[in-house]
């Protein structure tokens, strides 16, 4: 493999070593399988509620994504990954960046978590910053829509997303267990292979993942350059069938161990993540990012009479992306810090379950170079939280509160000037409620409140944002983003069927957006953005459901939509995703399995200033699946994308006008479990 692209990787976190062990490993254990064997992986329970239940038993709404399903639903970025999801859109700054949109809320709305702990690195800054996070070794993706605030942090307003990867074992494992994936072809030609291994001897389990991800430019449908820009502003319409500046190379995996027992488990892991990519806005520019991540976890239950289970976990990072001009490095942005939580669930008090928690980060962020527009500074937060549910025959009760401790304090620059220290206290609070009418029905609501600390590049931006094109200015004088909602969802389910039902307001009252003011900066010439505070409105709908139309055929349907606006003045908000609507369908018998998909967005012509409307567009996808007769096991898939080949922009991207989705396109890869 060429690490050419990846100069940062160390030479003790060789991939190819690690990836030949895994493979003949793999090899070796999947001779002894059965051809009719069906592999069936453990399910990890739920962690958007930390008592552990299931989806079904949630008053939240969550939509999990896991096992063989996320493996055929994998794209190379997360927010790609889980876009279409009701509730859930992307930033889609070209294929290499793209962070999850829940609701219309992004950035430091949406806490992106690994194992329930956050991940530190640089993505809420700049939507051309990809997350440190590459979906191949990922076992499981929970996404909790609406407000989580209440046990993630102020962060987590606008919902969270936590990705599962098992790199520290919490169960026994006497024998080996894992997975492995290769595929190739799309429409950006890339080349994938990753192999995650679990080894143990019912004390010790031992956990190795290794990947490797190359793409080329994305191919696309026509310009690159929307018409709609083009009559706007006079951009010329070049780059037909190419997206100049999107290849990628990619690599990274783990090492982790644990000592488990009857009652509980203790372990560690190292992660590395690299990544080199064409940042798409500049045509000249690649970003080059490295993560190291240690992780420290454990759990132990049936403790006493009084606190029945303790959880602790730790994660330090150590980040850096450097963004280089034809070869020459410009910016480097680093992020390096410290995030815990210690949870105590109590024993039962009657009926009554519940916990208390404490949680910390400490992080430092610095910008160095000609683009750097935020000054350094060092974030802490300090947080207790209580949750508890209450079950009382056909209805379940929760509720809880947050006091957090926030402090962002920049350092003295030449450019930014003197240092400025804010500190915050913010406090949420949420009351739910589920009533099951009877096996079928039920009903579940939520009431929040919930406060949020300004981020640090909302307080003390001050400089020209490349990638947005924009000269963005923060207001230091902020005060906490408050907001109330209320969700609601309907559920009804059947053996073979389901549907749920979902509806949510959330107002503001001081939302803190960055709005375009209508001047330009002298020294940049480009359009002056500034953060403000401002009453919003977020109200929208969501729907999802699964029908067994006969023995071999599935029916799945889902839809979204989300109103966004400043009610100061009346405006809509920008990037909001229109209508969506989709349906598709599920053939399985034996061992060949076919997908057919559809997903319709809608004209977005509800647009705030000096933004354009997007077309609607309709993405047909399909997969094939076959589990070969032979004794390993061993499945064949192919993925055919945008089989309409539509013009298709993101409304929820900064980039929808000069960088539109994949052509059509087929992906073929192979896939074993074991």
């Amino acid at each position: 493999m060429n690490h050419s692209m990846n100069p940062h990787l160390p030479k003790a976190f060789a991939l190819e070593p690690l990836l030949a062990v895994l493979t003949i490993l793999f090899t070796s254990q999947a001779i002894a399988a059965d051809t009719n064997t069906v592999i069936d992986l453990a399910s990890v329970p739920v962690t958007g509620n930390p008592l552990g239940v299931s989806a079904d038993e949630l008053i939240v709404p969550i939509s999990i994504l896991g096992g063989r399903e996320l493996s055929l639903k994998r794209e190379s970025t997360l927010g790609d990954t889980l876009n279409g999801i009701p509730g859930v859109s992307a930033t889609s700054f070209g294929p290499n960046s793209s962070r999850p949109v829940i609701r219309g809320l992004d950035a430091e709305r949406v806490r992106i978590m690994q194992n329930g702990i956050g991940i530190l690195d640089a993505s809420s800054l700049s939507f051309d910053h990809a997350v440190s996070l590459d979906p191949l070794v990922i076992e499981q993706i929970e996404v909790i829509r609406g407000p989580a605030a209440l046990l993630y942090g102020g962060s987590a307003v606008g919902g969270v997303v936590n990705a599962i990867d098992h790199r520290i074992p919490t169960e026994k494992l006497d024998g080996t267990s894992g997975r492995a994936e290769a595929s190739a072809g799309g429409a950006n030609s890339q080349n994938n292979i990753a192999g995650v291994m679990d080894v143990g001897n019912g004390t010790i389990a031992i956990h190795a993942d290794a990947y490797s991800r190359k793409t080329s430019d994305l191919d696309i449908p026509g310009y690159a350059v929307s018409s709609r820009k083009s009559k706007a502003d006079g951009t010329l319409r070049d780059n037909h069938g190419r997206l100049v500046n999107s290849s990628s190379n990619s690599d990274g995996g783990a090492l982790g161990a644990s000592l488990t027992f009857d009652t509980g488990y203790a372990g560690i892991s190292y992660s590395g993540f690299r990544n080199n990519y064409g940042t798409v806005a500049e045509p000249t520019v690649r970003a080059d990012m490295q993560s190291d991540r240690w992780d420290f976890a454990s759990e132990f239950k049936e403790l006493g009479t009084i606190v029945e289970r303790l959880k602790l976990k730790l994660a330090h990072t150590d980040y850096q992306h450097q963004e280089i001009d034809s070869g020459v490095v410009g910016t480097t942005f680093k992020n390096r810090g410290l995030e815990g939580s210690l949870e105590a669930g109590h024993a039962d008090i009657g009926k009554l379950k519940g916990l208390v928690g404490l949680q910390f980060q400490n992080s430092n962020f610095e910008a160095l170079g000609d683009e750097a527009f935020v000054p350094a500074v060092n974030t802490q937060s300090k947080a207790f939280y209580v949750y508890e549910e209450l079950p009382l025959d056909q209805f379940k009760i929760s509720l809880g509160g947050r006091l957090e401790h926030v402090t962002v304090d920049s350092k003295n620059d030449i450019k930014f000037g003197p240092a400025q220290n804010n500190s915050f206290n913010p406090a949420s609070y949420a009351l739910g409620g589920l009533y099951t009418f009877n096996a079928n029905w039920s009903l579940a609501t939520n009431l929040s409140h919930n406060e949020r600390a300004p981020s640090y590049f909302e307080l003390y931006a001050n400089g020209a944002h490349l990638a947005t094109g924009q000269f963005e200015i923060g207001n230091s004088t902020f005060d906490k983003e408050r907001s109330n909602g209320i969700d609601t969802q309907i559920r009804w389910k059947t053996d073979k069927h389901s549907f749920n039902f979902g509806t949510y307001y959330t107002r503001f009252s001081s939302f803190l957006g960055l709005l375009n003011t209508g001047n330009i900066d002298a020294g940049s010439g480009l359009p002056i953005a500034q953060f403000s505070s401002f009453v919003a409105t977020f109200r929208g709908l969501e729907a999802d459901g699964k029908f067994n139309l006969a023995d071999n055929l599935d029916l799945s349907v889902r839809g979204d939509y989300v109103r966004a606006s400043n009610r100061d003045n009346g405006d809509p908000l920008p990037r909001i995703a229109p209508l969506r609507l989709g349906a598709g369908l599920h053939y399985q018998k034996n061992s060949f399995g076919a997908r057919l998909d559809m997903l319709h967005a809608f004209k977005q012509d509800r647009t705030a200033a000096n933004e354009l409307i997007s077309d609607g567009y309709t993405n047909l996808s399909a997969i094939v699946t076959y589990k070969l007769p032979t004794k390993l096991n061993l499945e064949v898939f192919a993925k055919a994308n945008n089989l309409l080949d539509q013009e298709i922009r993101e409304h929820a991207s900064f980039l929808k006008d000069i960088a539109p989705q994949a052509g059509r396109s087929v992906l073929l890869g192979l896939r074993s479990d074991f």
